[in-house]
Protein backbone atom coordinates (compact mmCIF):
# COMPACT_ATOMS: atom_id res chain seq x y z
CA UNK A 1 0.00 0.00 0.00
CA UNK A 2 1.17 3.31 -0.78
CA UNK A 3 0.85 4.85 2.73
CA UNK A 4 2.53 8.66 1.88
CA UNK A 5 5.48 9.84 3.41
CA UNK A 6 3.68 11.05 6.67
CA UNK A 7 0.62 10.00 8.50
CA UNK A 8 -1.05 11.45 11.68
CA UNK A 9 -0.82 8.69 15.13
CA UNK A 10 -3.42 8.87 17.82
CA UNK A 11 -5.71 7.43 19.87
CA UNK A 12 -9.57 6.77 18.92
CA UNK A 13 -10.57 9.42 21.27
CA UNK A 14 -7.98 12.08 19.31
CA UNK A 15 -8.22 10.68 16.46
CA UNK A 16 -11.48 11.83 15.29
CA UNK A 17 -13.28 11.35 11.70
CA UNK A 18 -13.70 14.99 12.01
CA UNK A 19 -9.70 15.09 12.94
CA UNK A 20 -8.94 12.65 10.02
CA UNK A 21 -10.56 14.42 7.57
CA UNK A 22 -8.43 17.66 8.40
CA UNK A 23 -5.21 15.62 8.15
CA UNK A 24 -6.33 14.42 4.12
CA UNK A 25 -6.77 17.95 3.55
CA UNK A 26 -3.28 18.80 5.05
CA UNK A 27 -1.57 16.23 2.81
CA UNK A 28 -1.07 13.58 5.22
CA UNK A 29 -1.30 9.99 3.90
CA UNK A 30 -2.62 7.66 6.37
CA UNK A 31 -4.28 8.24 10.19
CA UNK A 32 -2.91 5.48 12.67
CA UNK A 33 -5.37 4.36 14.88
CA UNK A 34 -2.97 3.98 18.22
CA UNK A 35 -3.96 1.98 21.30
CA UNK A 36 -5.62 -1.50 21.19
CA UNK A 37 -8.98 -1.16 19.29
CA UNK A 38 -11.87 -3.79 19.27
CA UNK A 39 -11.86 -6.53 17.20
CA UNK A 40 -15.22 -4.86 15.34
CA UNK A 41 -12.84 -2.05 14.33
CA UNK A 42 -16.01 0.25 14.04
CA UNK A 43 -13.56 3.31 14.78
CA UNK A 44 -11.40 2.44 11.59
CA UNK A 45 -14.51 2.17 9.28
CA UNK A 46 -16.20 5.60 10.28
CA UNK A 47 -12.81 7.07 10.25
CA UNK A 48 -13.30 5.82 6.30
CA UNK A 49 -16.44 6.44 6.16
CA UNK A 50 -15.58 10.30 6.94
CA UNK A 51 -12.73 10.67 4.30
CA UNK A 52 -12.63 9.76 1.03
CA UNK A 53 -8.42 9.34 -0.12
CA UNK A 54 -6.33 9.05 3.14
CA UNK A 55 -5.54 5.14 3.96
CA UNK A 56 -5.77 4.07 7.80
CA UNK A 57 -3.96 1.73 9.59
CA UNK A 58 -4.17 0.31 13.19
CA UNK A 59 -1.48 1.24 15.39
CA UNK A 60 -1.94 -1.71 16.84
CA UNK A 61 -4.77 -4.33 17.23
CA UNK A 62 -3.86 -6.28 20.12
CA UNK A 63 -3.56 -9.94 19.91
CA UNK A 64 -4.21 -10.91 23.13
CA UNK A 65 -7.74 -8.60 23.29
CA UNK A 66 -8.90 -9.49 19.71
CA UNK A 67 -9.61 -12.29 18.58
CA UNK A 68 -8.51 -13.58 15.22
CA UNK A 69 -11.07 -14.76 13.45
CA UNK A 70 -13.45 -11.73 14.16
CA UNK A 71 -10.67 -9.09 13.29
CA UNK A 72 -10.49 -11.19 9.92
CA UNK A 73 -13.95 -10.76 9.48
CA UNK A 74 -13.65 -6.86 9.95
CA UNK A 75 -10.73 -6.92 7.51
CA UNK A 76 -12.94 -8.13 4.97
CA UNK A 77 -16.12 -6.51 5.74
CA UNK A 78 -14.16 -3.26 5.40
CA UNK A 79 -11.78 -4.31 2.40
CA UNK A 80 -15.52 -4.58 0.55
CA UNK A 81 -16.90 -1.05 1.53
CA UNK A 82 -13.19 0.53 1.08
CA UNK A 83 -11.13 -1.03 -1.14
CA UNK A 84 -7.38 -0.32 -0.81
CA UNK A 85 -7.70 2.24 2.05
CA UNK A 86 -6.99 -0.42 4.96
CA UNK A 87 -3.73 -1.61 6.75
CA UNK A 88 -4.12 -3.67 9.63
CA UNK A 89 -1.40 -3.50 11.88
CA UNK A 90 -1.08 -5.83 14.85
CA UNK A 91 1.27 -6.68 17.57
CA UNK A 92 1.65 -8.50 20.99
CA UNK A 93 1.78 -5.10 23.58
CA UNK A 94 3.87 -5.61 26.67
CA UNK A 95 3.53 -8.44 29.00
CA UNK A 96 2.73 -5.78 31.81
CA UNK A 97 -0.91 -5.02 30.83
CA UNK A 98 -1.80 -8.54 29.92
CA UNK A 99 -2.09 -11.71 32.51
CA UNK A 100 -2.10 -14.79 30.41
CA UNK A 101 1.14 -13.19 29.00
CA UNK A 102 3.07 -16.17 27.37
CA UNK A 103 5.62 -16.48 24.51
CA UNK A 104 5.09 -13.72 22.41
CA UNK A 105 6.43 -14.41 19.46
CA UNK A 106 4.66 -17.75 18.74
CA UNK A 107 1.41 -16.22 20.08
CA UNK A 108 2.06 -13.58 17.40
CA UNK A 109 2.95 -16.12 14.54
CA UNK A 110 0.03 -18.20 15.48
CA UNK A 111 -2.68 -14.92 15.30
CA UNK A 112 -0.43 -14.49 11.80
CA UNK A 113 -1.60 -18.32 10.63
CA UNK A 114 -5.25 -17.52 12.11
CA UNK A 115 -5.49 -14.53 9.78
CA UNK A 116 -3.66 -16.41 7.07
CA UNK A 117 -6.16 -19.17 7.08
CA UNK A 118 -8.99 -16.67 6.83
CA UNK A 119 -8.04 -14.52 4.10
CA UNK A 120 -6.19 -11.59 5.18
CA UNK A 121 -3.24 -10.76 2.76
CA UNK A 122 -0.18 -10.69 4.10
CA UNK A 123 0.49 -7.41 1.64
CA UNK A 124 -2.10 -5.51 4.30
CA UNK A 125 -0.74 -6.26 7.77
CA UNK A 126 2.13 -5.14 9.41
CA UNK A 127 3.52 -6.31 13.18
CA UNK A 128 4.15 -3.98 16.21
CA UNK A 129 8.16 -4.89 15.69
CA UNK A 130 11.33 -3.56 18.06
CA UNK A 131 13.59 -6.43 18.62
CA UNK A 132 15.43 -8.49 15.82
CA UNK A 133 13.01 -11.31 15.87
CA UNK A 134 9.95 -9.47 15.52
CA UNK A 135 11.39 -7.85 12.71
CA UNK A 136 12.67 -10.79 11.00
CA UNK A 137 8.87 -12.25 11.08
CA UNK A 138 7.71 -8.96 10.17
CA UNK A 139 9.68 -8.89 6.91
CA UNK A 140 8.78 -12.82 6.05
CA UNK A 141 5.09 -12.67 7.33
CA UNK A 142 3.46 -9.61 6.36
CA UNK A 143 4.23 -6.36 4.52
CA UNK A 144 6.54 -4.94 7.07
CA UNK A 145 6.53 -3.71 10.35
CA UNK A 146 5.28 -0.30 12.30
CA UNK A 147 7.75 0.29 15.67
CA UNK A 148 7.06 2.42 17.99
CA UNK A 149 8.40 4.91 20.55
CA UNK A 150 12.23 4.04 18.65
CA UNK A 151 14.58 6.78 17.06
CA UNK A 152 15.82 7.17 13.31
CA UNK A 153 18.90 4.54 14.60
CA UNK A 154 16.44 1.97 15.61
CA UNK A 155 14.68 2.63 11.73
CA UNK A 156 18.03 2.03 10.35
CA UNK A 157 18.71 -1.06 12.29
CA UNK A 158 14.96 -2.43 11.29
CA UNK A 159 15.82 -1.45 8.12
CA UNK A 160 18.70 -3.47 7.73
CA UNK A 161 16.69 -6.56 9.29
CA UNK A 162 13.50 -6.30 6.93
CA UNK A 163 15.67 -6.22 4.24
CA UNK A 164 14.65 -4.06 0.44
CA UNK A 165 10.95 -4.00 -0.52
CA UNK A 166 9.60 -4.04 3.24
CA UNK A 167 7.04 -1.38 4.65
CA UNK A 168 8.79 0.44 7.60
CA UNK A 169 6.96 3.29 9.11
CA UNK A 170 8.41 4.21 12.39
CA UNK A 171 5.94 6.71 14.78
CA UNK A 172 7.83 9.79 15.55
CA UNK A 173 6.44 12.21 18.58
CA UNK A 174 7.25 15.79 18.04
CA UNK A 175 6.30 18.89 20.26
CA UNK A 176 6.03 22.05 18.74
CA UNK A 177 8.42 24.13 20.76
CA UNK A 178 11.52 25.52 20.35
CA UNK A 179 12.14 26.37 24.03
CA UNK A 180 13.51 23.09 25.69
CA UNK A 181 12.75 22.99 28.58
CA UNK A 182 8.72 23.44 27.79
CA UNK A 183 9.42 21.17 25.06
CA UNK A 184 10.69 18.26 27.69
CA UNK A 185 7.77 19.52 29.80
CA UNK A 186 5.34 18.80 27.57
CA UNK A 187 7.24 15.78 25.67
CA UNK A 188 7.68 13.64 28.82
CA UNK A 189 4.30 12.48 29.99
CA UNK A 190 3.81 10.87 26.74
CA UNK A 191 6.94 8.56 27.36
CA UNK A 192 6.51 8.01 30.90
CA UNK A 193 4.54 5.11 31.01
CA UNK A 194 6.61 3.05 28.78
CA UNK A 195 9.72 3.42 30.86
CA UNK A 196 7.37 0.96 32.99
CA UNK A 197 7.02 -1.40 30.08
CA UNK A 198 10.18 -3.96 29.73
CA UNK A 199 10.08 -4.59 26.01
CA UNK A 200 10.46 -0.71 25.28
CA UNK A 201 13.12 -0.49 28.60
CA UNK A 202 14.45 -2.71 26.75
CA UNK A 203 14.39 -2.27 23.19
CA UNK A 204 16.10 1.59 23.99
CA UNK A 205 19.12 0.31 25.83
CA UNK A 206 19.44 -2.20 22.59
CA UNK A 207 19.39 1.08 20.95
CA UNK A 208 22.38 2.93 24.07
CA UNK A 209 20.38 4.32 26.41
CA UNK A 210 21.66 2.98 29.87
CA UNK A 211 19.09 1.85 32.74
CA UNK A 212 19.64 5.94 34.57
CA UNK A 213 18.36 7.23 30.87
CA UNK A 214 15.13 5.10 31.18
CA UNK A 215 14.59 4.98 34.98
CA UNK A 216 12.06 6.94 36.77
CA UNK A 217 10.59 10.01 34.41
CA UNK A 218 13.75 9.53 31.81
CA UNK A 219 16.91 11.58 31.28
CA UNK A 220 16.48 14.85 29.35
CA UNK A 221 18.82 12.98 26.95
CA UNK A 222 16.32 10.56 26.26
CA UNK A 223 13.00 12.17 26.08
CA UNK A 224 15.17 14.74 23.39
CA UNK A 225 15.56 11.44 21.50
CA UNK A 226 12.21 10.42 21.44
CA UNK A 227 10.02 13.54 21.29
CA UNK A 228 11.85 16.13 18.83
CA UNK A 229 11.14 19.95 19.13
CA UNK A 230 13.04 23.21 18.27
CA UNK A 231 13.01 25.47 15.33
CA UNK A 232 11.76 24.11 11.70
CA UNK A 233 14.78 23.09 10.33
CA UNK A 234 15.61 20.48 13.64
CA UNK A 235 12.28 19.12 13.43
CA UNK A 236 12.18 18.83 9.21
CA UNK A 237 15.93 17.33 10.12
CA UNK A 238 14.63 14.50 12.85
CA UNK A 239 12.17 13.29 10.07
CA UNK A 240 14.53 13.31 7.13
CA UNK A 241 16.71 11.21 9.44
CA UNK A 242 14.01 8.42 9.56
CA UNK A 243 13.82 8.81 5.47
CA UNK A 244 17.63 8.66 5.28
CA UNK A 245 17.68 5.88 7.86
CA UNK A 246 15.28 3.32 5.44
CA UNK A 247 11.88 4.37 7.24
CA UNK A 248 9.30 4.19 3.97
CA UNK A 249 6.60 6.31 6.18
CA UNK A 250 6.61 8.05 9.57
CA UNK A 251 3.26 8.27 11.69
CA UNK A 252 3.65 11.94 13.48
CA UNK A 253 2.09 12.14 17.20
CA UNK A 254 1.61 15.40 17.72
CA UNK A 255 1.97 16.34 21.48
CA UNK A 256 0.51 19.31 21.97
CA UNK A 257 1.28 21.21 25.44
CA UNK A 258 -2.18 21.10 28.21
CA UNK A 259 -4.90 23.04 26.63
CA UNK A 260 -2.95 23.04 23.28
CA UNK A 261 -4.57 23.04 20.06
CA UNK A 262 -3.93 19.80 18.21
CA UNK A 263 -5.33 20.91 14.66
CA UNK A 264 -3.28 23.98 15.01
CA UNK A 265 -0.52 21.50 15.29
CA UNK A 266 -1.22 19.19 12.93
CA UNK A 267 -1.79 22.72 10.18
CA UNK A 268 1.58 24.00 11.69
CA UNK A 269 3.77 20.67 10.95
CA UNK A 270 2.33 20.29 7.43
CA UNK A 271 3.67 23.63 6.38
CA UNK A 272 6.99 22.49 8.08
CA UNK A 273 7.12 19.25 6.49
CA UNK A 274 6.20 20.86 3.00
CA UNK A 275 2.97 18.70 2.36
CA UNK A 276 1.13 18.94 -0.46
CA UNK A 277 -2.56 19.53 0.70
Amino acid sequence: MELGRYGVFGRAVVLTPERARLAESLGYGTVWEGGSPPAELSHVEAILDATSTIKVATGIVNVWRAEAVEVARSYHRIEAAHPGRFLLGVGVGHPEATAAYRSPYQTLADYLDVLDAEGVPAGRLVLAALGPRVLRLAGTRTAGAHPYLVTPEHSRLAREILGAGKLLAPEQRVVLEADPDRARAAGRPSVRPYLRLSNYTANLQRLGFTEQDVAGEGSDRLIDALVVSGDDARIRQRFEAHHAAGADHVAVQVIAEPGGDLDAGLRRLAEILALPG
